[in-house]
């Protein structure tokens, strides 16, 4: 990485903590400067321009929204061109998309292929870092992080882990997970921007001996992450207390194998109660909330509001491909939506710092990226209010920043979206 300094302007809007504990910022013609990839400063840019090196390039996005990349707390690269396919709830749909198209992922070429798509989804639509869902072939896991590499992003993931109750070309054992993963962390932990997540699928697809591999696998290496699902569906749930009728609930499982903690994330927990999210809490467990998702299967409705004034940290995920867009704007209307419906309305800061600094923090990462202050890495999103007409025509009569962002929360997608920036350097740009 160069010490080039590079610099963009427009209106900055950032959280340095929980908006609702006084943490969002707002600047009106600002600008973000960075230097090797990192944000040395921020300000009004009447200030700092005039601080710059002589030379330096501006890239100014006047009547723009310059905030820090989206982060996505759980998707599936390895479902992405089955985006969009019916298939009922979610153990049936599971069997007639997801398992055949992960299949495909034994050929090394079709994962190069989808990785690229994938990667060029995720910038297209602001996301800068994720925490992602291979298949069970480690070829797939190298084809991501390579492509990762190559565009240099912040990219979490690991090796689907799956030894029961699914198909027979999915299957590994609870040995060959475990080499697996052990061979992958020592390729790719800690390589650049490169975390690995330990995998277990979900508890059903896991036996108690893969479990405890991987529970050995967090033991060996306490700074990997732990990434799987939890209390999506209720039949998959019944099912859990089925498979494993020795432990309290489905969060016990994991607990039992010593896989809750800092640095673990579980996706959905839409059938979480009040003791499981004190459990998360306690434990510093995180849960990805995957809206679109969620009501995309009819799996229920998260208590959002529950989770976090419990104290769970949240952040949002996509969960491509049962989600159905890789827009966080997008997944943030369903997240509106589910919200209404559960009584506890969802406030634009609370929104945007759930798609930012409260995903970093999900994901552990709070000090590297989520924010636009000094010391953060220079992943940007710039979002233009008025990118459609409608837009154009409802940010026209806001009020507020908080309104506008309500507005790019409720009628935002991929077309809002003006350029994407990936350590300070242009990765993606949509011409006006």
């Amino acid at each position: 990485m160069s010490d080039r300094v590079t610099a963009v302007r427009g209106d900055l809007v950032f959280c340095t903590d929980d908006p609702r504990a006084s943490g969002f910022v707002h600047v009106e013609d600002g600008i973000v400067v960075s230097r090797g990839g990192d944000i040395v400063a921020n300000g009004s840019a009447q200030r700092i321009v005039p601080t710059l090196p002589a030379g330096t390039e501006v890239a100014h996005y006047p009547g723009c929204l310059i905030a820090p990349g989206f982060v996505d707390a759980h998707v599936h690269y390895a479902q992405t061109e089955m985006i969009g396919t019916p298939g009922g709830r979610l153990l049936d749909w599971l069997a007639k998309g997801p398992y055949e198209a992960e299949q495909k992922f034994a050929d090394r070429t079709h994962a190069d292929t989808i990785a690229r798509a994938f990667f060029d989804e995720l910038l297209r639509n602001g996301t800068t870092s994720a925490l992602v869902f291979c298949a069970t072939y480690p070829q797939s896991v190298d084809a991501l992080f390579e492509e990762a590499a190559r565009r240099n992003m912040r990219v979490i993931a690991g090796k689907t882990l799956m030894d029961r109750n699914a198909p027979a070309a999915l299957l590994d054992t609870p040995q060959s997970g475990y080499d697996d993963s052990k061979a992958l962390i020592a390729r790719w932990h800690g390589k650049g921007r490169a975390h690995y997540a330990i995998t277990p699928r979900f508890a059903p697809t896991s036996s108690d001996a893969q479990l405890a591999a991987a529970g050995a696998l967090r033991k060996e290496h306490p700074d990997a992450w732990v990434h799987s699902h939890v209390s999506e569906n209720a039949r998959e749930v019944a099912w859990v207390h089925e498979l494993f009728p020795d432990r309290a609930d489905y969060l016990d499982v994991y607990g039992h194998h010593g896989l809750l903690g800092a640095r673990t994330v579980l996706a959905h927990g839409v059938h979480l109660v009040r003791r499981d999210f004190a459990r998360c809490a306690e434990t510093g467990t995180a849960l990805a909330h995957c809206p679109t998702s969620n009501l995309f299967l009819g799996s229920g409705l998260l208590d959002l509001a529950g989770a976090l004034d419990a104290g769970v940290r949240v952040g949002l995920g996509s969960d491509v491909g049962a989600g159905t867009s890789f827009s966080l704007l997008r997944t943030l209307d369903e997240a509106c939506k589910v919200a209404q419906l559960r009584g506890a309305p969802l406030d634009p800061l609370t929104g945007f710092w759930l798609a930012t600094l409260g995903g970093a923090r999900a994901l552990g990462l709070e000090e590297r990226i989520g924010s636009l202050a000094p010391g953060h890495e220079a992943d940007l999103v710039v979002l233009d209010p008025r990118a459609t007409p409608l837009l154009a025509l409802r940010t026209a009569r806001a009020d507020s920043i908080e309104d506008v962002l309500f507005a790019l929360m409720t009628l935002g997608d991929d077309r809002a979206v003006r350029a994407t920036y990936v350590a300070g350097a242009l990765a993606h740009e949509r011409r006006p």
